[in-house]
């Protein structure tokens, strides 16, 4: 059983938290709702650019001075800019969550938005480090090719030429259109009591601009466009190529069957392609599967890295094992070792306060259903074979599916890709 408090302030914030009293920490984070998929094409990059800038100081503290403040508590203090949102977290002993609480406070709605020309050159550094890293940069491709020109298929770190020339003045705009305290949420999850989290914000309201209004609503996700072949030629050892499409959203109730697929077919040392591919085979180091959900989509995938000769046995492999699932032959061992092994990594992972308060921001902020453990162990338990089956002959459909890869030749790739996914080797030959 888990439980949570949520309340909505008259600032138009919301406060939700758990309290745990086996523990002395307290994780809290504050989740703004705005993410790289808010940005226009002008601006892409500028919500990580600005979770940057929170760091480089405030109009009451500065950038030597939020660090020496967390490293006395013995503390974490980070940030995360997502498509969807953005949340800045700490995780200190309970005597220092006041403290903490007004540092980051401070950091999301009084930003100096300072030292603009260093902090653009490490972002300059950090999309070249992508670039240079073939298993994040074939991700991005990835999502470009499945998305296609909607701000989803944009990379989260955005444009280098964006973030080259971008101003404090537009930077300064964008925090005053989406930092809105209707935009934000406080979760906290840890050895605290909601009332006392509440008496703390509300003590703080004063750094945010009195306004109950959240900003428009984003663009929805409507369709999809056509399956998209995406190359980038690099002279490297190993192909890295995706195959993916889009998927669920994170409250679509097929959301524990996709969970449990990703466990039967490439999601832990024991699934399928591991085994066929990399364990039985020898093929590649690395083959998994993947999913990413959104507030209103959201992302499936298959990942192998492997050298110009086994590329097209992968993909066969690859092919044959989600038609295998597709059509229903998943035995009960592999049903009932994919449910223990993901309610196992759930209730591991809720041993952490920081995961905990994680699994309440990420719910409100994305106004997605926030069930408590009980409800989803028991929803994972209710997933049978036919619901997986059916999920991957829609999800993992040949027609469906994008390719995204990174190696020296493109001409290879076709020829790996084309008994996989015929028409879009046609499509993009055309």
């Amino acid at each position: 059983m888990q439980n949570y408090l949520l309340t909505t302030l008259p600032s138009g914030a919301r406060v939700i938290s758990e309290p745990l009293e086996t523990v002395r920490s307290v994780a809290i984070g504050l989740w703004i709702g705005t993410g790289s998929r808010d940005e226009h094409d002008a601006h892409a990059g500028v919500t990580h650019f600005l979770e940057h800038l929170l760091f480089k100081g405030t109009q009451k503290y500065s950038a030597q001075e939020i660090a020496e403040i967390f490293d006395g508590f013995g503390g974490e203090l980070n940030a995360a800019t997502a498509r969807d949102y953005t949340v800045v977290y700490a995780r200190v002993l309970d005597e220092h969550v006041e403290e903490a609480l007004d540092v980051m406070t401070d950091m999301v709605f009084a930003p100096a938005l300072v030292d603009l020309d260093s902090e653009r050159e490490v972002v300059l550094e950090e999309i070249a480090m992508i670039e240079d890293t073939p298993q994040e940069l074939i991700h991005d491709l990835l999502t470009q090719a499945v998305f296609g020109n909607h701000p989803l298929g944009r990379p989260v770190l955005g444009s280098a030429d964006v973030i080259a020339n971008v101003s404090r003045r537009s930077i300064g705009a964008y925090h005053r259109a989406r930092y809105a305290p209707g935009n934000v949420v406080v979760a906290a999850a840890g050895n605290l009591e909601h009332q006392d989290l509440i008496r703390l914000v509300e003590g703080m309201e004063a750094k945010i601009r009195p306004s109950g209004r959240r900003p428009a609503a984003r663009a929805p996700w409507v369709s999809a466009p056509p399956p998209r072949l995406a190359f980038q030629r690099k002279d490297t050892e190993q192909y890295h190529l995706c195959l993916g499409a889009p998927g669920i959203s994170r409250s679509d109730h097929r959301r524990f069957a996709a969970s449990i697929l990703d466990g039967i077919l490439g999601g832990s040392a024991s699934s399928r392609l591991f085994q066929e591919i990399r364990e039985k085979r020898g093929l590649a180091y690395t083959v998994y599967t993947f999913s990413s959900q959104y507030a209103d989509t959201g992302q499936i995938g298959v990942y192998v890295g492997t050298r110009e000769e086994n590329l097209r046995d992968c993909l066969e492999i690859v092919a044959q094992q989600i038609e295998a699932v597709g059509a229903g032959d998943v035995t009960e061992n592999e049903l009932a070792r994919a449910k223990e092994n993901l309610k196992g990594r759930i209730m591991l992972s809720m041993e952490l306060t920081s995961n905990r308060m994680s699994r309440l921001g990420k719910s409100v902020i994305t106004d997605s259903e926030l069930l408590d453990l009980d409800r989803i162990l028991a929803e994972i338990d209710a997933v049978d074979a036919a619901s997986v089956a059916e999920l991957t002959r829609v999800l993992l459909a040949r027609e469906r599916l994008s390719v995204a890869a990174v190696g020296p030749s493109e001409k290879r790739v076709l020829k790996a890709v084309e008994p996989v996914c015929p028409d879009l080797i046609s499509a993009a030959a055309a």
